[in-house]
């Protein structure tokens, strides 16, 4: 396990457990690109753990895309940038 996961996954409260489950189902980098957007909403999330391993579950079975969940951080950004 590296740094990130010692130190950011810990942080948010998840499991090395469920960290290395999303690395294995997910690869990687998307696993890492995953835990930035939960790190990014985390006063949005109650559980990032349980959150992640639901991600995992549904990556598993085929029917999760980062890409939804990339545009919709997106979409908060602009909206953010908006209200400043």
């Amino acid at each position: 396990m590296g740094y990130y996961a010692k130190g950011g996954i810990s942080m948010l409260g998840i499991s090395p457990s469920a960290w290395e489950e999303a690395q294995s189902v997910m690869g990687d980098v998307q696993a890492a690109i995953v835990v930035a957007a939960i790190l990014q909403r985390a006063d949005a999330i109650n559980s990032a753990g349980g959150y992640l391993r639901d991600l995992t579950r549904k990556a598993e079975a085929g029917e999760f895309s980062l890409g939804p969940m990339l545009m919709t951080l997106i979409g908060s950004r602009k909206r953010e940038k908006k209200r400043a």
